[in-house]
């Protein structure tokens, strides 16, 4: 950008912490019209603090913020909005219960001269927005209804019906296909044409390298790079998110395959579904794989009893049970982590020490008294092995970032010591130095003889963790590839329906 245009939105000194703990160093960022600004950094570094600040989520303790060289106070999301600012958080921000149209209108509904809801312009209003993403989703549905991916897109509709001049897009493809994706990326491009200003906040390098025309790098709170994304390298973005150099990002020890843990057969979604049979066994990790949409979330909750199915039979260490809820699953050894934090894992207004601790206060009790400094000594040794900050055990978790709520929902089953994990996108949008944690976490998991499946939509951890690899289409597990044999382009030719289905035994 020229040094003599003026800037779209000026973040200057901004500082932040939470009961005690420096969140946000004297960070500063430019953001310009007719541009798409990458921001980076690992999971902790403070991006989506800083944005929070920026859409009103949060209030800053010091530091300005000006948009077109003209000083702003923005400490609420409606004097964002007012501002033209709009955000995609890295978690759903919908209500479930409503329609997608009640969705898009929330807030700015539709009145007739009687002071209701106009349903008939509401509905129409509603397809508008959709069509303006091309997304073919029915505004009559139930939000909830709808998977991941699906939600995703009625957000961004949702933003972009704002007609925002600055657009934030955190983490904006971490649950869509590649067709989704790729309408994503044309939409940025022209909006960017049109002059809107865009940050976009991703770990994905090869989305950045595509979309951005500047970078900025924050790490520990404190902004290490800004610079035009022509001058600098991926190593070069990686040394200075991480502060070192990240190798074997996949690689895991040779582990001991045991004794069948779960066995599940004549699982069927719906009705007219092929029935569907696998195994997970101890020391053993087994990806699924496949679209959004294929059914491999719809499975997981199946088999812990989290919704329903047409039908199942469920084997745990060989012994045949039915769970009717998820708690009688994590009774019986099951660990299970949601592809959703913000919804499904976390509780967000109780503290980290608190949310580890939570499914095993059995462990702690004595004459039904709770035994808090047992309770806090083992938290904070989890805390520890999962390599998350010990004086932010009396934080609040929804003041951490994605990737430490994230290895905190981990520490919970790890402290709960469960013999079977399910793990869903268990590193969606987390940065690359966090991934290898959890990659970590998991070959530990599974070398001490733990059974894991483990759902991703990011295939090349798939292939690069697994040992086996189940792939999903349209509610059927339709090949089951040994590691040594998988590739990305057989996996997603069984995905897609390229390939035909094995015969699974």
């Amino acid at each position: 950008m020229s040094e003599n245009k003026a800037a779209l939105l000026e973040l200057r000194n901004i500082c932040k912490s939470f009961s005690g703990v420096t969140v946000l160093d004297n960070v500063s960022l430019n953001l310009y019209d007719h541009e798409v600004l990458a921001l980076m950094g690992e999971n902790g570094a403070g991006k989506s603090t800083l944005m929070n600040i920026l859409s009103g989520n949060l209030s800053l303790d010091s530091g300005s913020i000006a948009i077109e060289s003209k000083p702003v106070e923005i400490r609420t999301p409606k004097q964002a909005t007012d501002q033209g600012i709009a955000i995609i958080h890295q978690e759903l921000n919908v209500v479930p219960t409503m329609t997608v149209a009640e969705n898009l209108a929330l807030g700015q509904e539709p009145k007739t001269r009687y002071g209701l809801i106009d349903k008939k312009r509401l509905k129409d209003e509603a397809k508008s927005k959709l069509e303006v993403i091309k997304a073919d989703i029915d505004p009559n549905t139930e939000l909830g209804k709808l998977g991941v991916g699906e939600q995703q897109m009625v957000e961004i509709a949702k933003a972009l019906a704002q007609k925002a001049r600055i657009l934030i897009l955190d983490e904006p493809t971490a649950s869509l296909s590649k067709a989704e994706s790729e309408q994503l990326f044309t939409l940025i491009s022209t909006l960017r044409d049109e002059g809107t200003g865009l940050i976009y906040i991703s770990h994905r390098m090869e989305e950045v390298w595509r979309l951005a025309d500047r970078i900025t790098v924050l790490r520990d709170g404190q902004t290490v790079l800004t610079d035009e994304l022509s001058h600098v390298d991926q190593s070069q973005v990686v040394s200075k998110m991480v502060g070192r150099k990240v190798e074997k990002l996949y690689e895991h020890d040779a582990r001991q395959k045991g004794a069948e843990v779960l066995k599940v057969e004549n699982l069927r979604i719906k009705e007219d579904d092929q029935p569907v049979s696998f195994s997970v066994h101890a020391g053993e990790v087994v990806g699924m794989s496949g679209l959004v949409g294929a059914g491999r979330t719809e499975m997981a909750r199946a088999i812990i009893g989290a919704d329903r199915c047409a039908s199942i039979s469920v084997q745990l260490q060989g012994n045949k049970v039915l769970f009717h809820s998820p708690k009688s699953a994590i009774n019986h050894g099951v660990a299970y982590l949601p592809e959703s934090r913000k919804t499904q894992s976390i509780f967000p207004v109780m503290s980290v020490e608190e949310n580890i601790a939570i499914s095993s206060l059995d462990q702690f009790q004595y004459m039904h008294l709770l035994r808090k400094g047992k309770m806090r000594a083992s938290v904070r040794n989890i805390m520890q092995e999962v390599n998350i900050d010990q004086t932010m055990e009396h934080t609040e978790i929804n003041n951490l970032s994605g990737g430490n709520q994230q290895k905190a929902v981990l520490a919970r089953w790890l402290l709960k010591q469960s013999d079977l994990l399910i793990l869903d996108e268990p590193t969606r949008g987390v940065d690359v130095g966090a991934k290898q944690e959890i990659y970590g976490l998991i070959n530990s998991l599974a070398k001490a003889g733990k059974a894991i499946l483990m759902i991703s939509s990011d295939l090349p951890e798939v292939l690069g963790v697994s040992d086996r690899i189940l792939v999903v289409r349209q509610n059927e597990v339709v090949a089951n590839i040994p590691a040594t044999e998988a590739t990305e382009e057989n996996v997603m030719s069984y995905a897609t329906g390229v390939s035909k289905p094995q015969l699974l035994h």
